[in-house]
């Protein structure tokens, strides 16, 4: 993101434009400068301009409008605020702002078209494009819990907590300091105030604010040495502020830049797509083929196991009946080899020497410390449900070595 030229309108034409140059995080690069629109024309050099103007010309609300509206939003907040506008709402330009997701009602702009008309206009006719166009007063800090209020020269700013920000006349500091209050709750006591001024305005102002101290809970000053714009600089990252540039007012490279950007992204959105479906046609094509290799495979291994079997349909299930079978006569090699294991623990020091399985009957050579051990392990076997038959034996050097047939029993 690129700096920012915060450029601020006169509020009469006696006065002089204001303008300070900030960085992306609202952070100002130098001191604030002041002049005609014309010396702040270079300063706009690579980067945003964002146009402050007087809040006293633009109304801000909070009208209650449907959040399900949506493109006729546009059309019923005019009328939604009728009633509180004293021009004819053909003559007004309306622009709608952020709607926070705990908020009720949703943000607007109302500024007069000739006078928006204007300071385009003026802005164009020294070189300056607008990106941005808030009312002064709209980038007075959010506090939840407190007022907040700027009081500068001939005008005081005052936004009461959760509400919109007014402008008054600096006369009418009292009346800002009632808005101030309003919408306190009765039982939580009075509520805060932070107050930004110049100290000259202090000066001037200092006794007002100390008379009204004991109606608020606490009053906080902070004195503003280089005027107001570094403070409404602080607020440009946030983007809560309504921009005025909407609809046929929004900057024509914006407007562009944005179909620009629509068109970029459904080309991406279509070459994705065309990406994704090539992507799955390629992987049904290798899934086809792994598929047919699997068919020869399990054909080739059916033929194998079964050499009787000429049709190799439905393989899987049938070589399954055929293992189970095999399972099953004489009592099956797993069965036989766990009752063994078991057989083993009754004659300690006894270790198989050879295992052979063969119809059903398991025939294994067994090294044993004595005779007497084998016996326990066909005893063992026997007990556990098992055919077993000491068919041979002999001394040797290591102890006694002997042959056991294990079948199950009635096979």
């Amino acid at each position: 993101m690129s700096d920012w030229l915060l450029l601020r309108l006169p509020r009469s034409p006696e006065q002089a434009a204001t303008w300070l140059v900030v960085d992306a995080r609202g952070a100002p690069t130098g001191p604030p400068q002041s002049g005609p629109l014309s010396l702040a024309v270079p300063r706009a050099a690579g980067r945003r301009v964002c146009v402050l103007a007087p809040g006293a010309d633009v109304l801000l609300a909070e009208p209650d409008v449907p959040a399900k509206a949506g493109a006729r939003l546009q059309q019923l907040v005019p009328y939604a605020l009728e009633e509180d506008l004293a021009e004819n709402i053909d003559e007004l330009h309306f622009a709608i702002g952020k709607r926070t997701a705990d908020s009720m009602h949703t943000p607007v702009a109302v500024v007069a078209r000739a006078l928006l008309d204007e300071w385009l206009a003026t802005l164009r006719a020294a070189g300056l494009e607008p990106e941005a166009l808030y009312a002064d007063s709209d980038l007075l800090p959010h506090n939840p819990g407190q007022a907040v209020a700027l009081l500068e020269e001939d005008v005081v700013f005052v936004r009461p907590p959760g509400g919109s920000p007014v402008t008054l006349p600096a006369d009418a500091l009292g009346e800002a300091l009632e808005i101030a209050l309003s919408g306190a709750d009765a039982s939580a006591g009075a509520r805060g105030l932070i107050l930004y001024t110049g100290a000259a305005e202090w000066q001037r102002h200092s006794a007002q604010v100390e008379a009204a101290r004991p109606r608020f809970d606490g009053i906080k000053v902070q004195l503003l040495t280089g005027g107001p714009l570094a403070l409404f600089a602080q607020q440009l990252p946030a983007g809560a502020a309504t921009n005025l540039l909407q609809g046929s007012y929004a900057p024509t490279a914006t407007r562009a830049v944005g179909l620009k950007a629509w068109r970029l992204a459904a080309m991406l959105l279509g070459g994705l797509v065309a990406l994704h479906v090539a992507g799955k046609a390629a992987e049904l094509q290798v899934l086809k083929k792994r598929e047919r290799q699997v068919d020869t495979s399990i054909r080739e291994t059916f033929h194998e196991a079964m050499p009787g079997e000429v049709s190799a349909l439905d393989a899987r299930r049938r070589m399954e009946q055929r293992l189970l079978a095999a399972r099953g006569a004489g009592g099956g090699l797993l069965p036989a080899l766990q009752a063994l294991a078991q057989a083993r623990d009754s004659a300690p020091g006894t270790s198989v020497q050879s295992l052979n399985f063969h119809s059903g009957s398991l025939e294994m050579k067994l090294s044993a410390p004595d005779a007497s051990s084998l016996d326990r392990v066909s005893q063992s076997l026997r007990s556990n449900g098992w055919a077993a038959d000491l068919t041979g034996g002999s001394n040797v050097s290591s102890g006694y070595e002997g042959r056991i047939q294990v079948h199950a029993n009635g096979t």
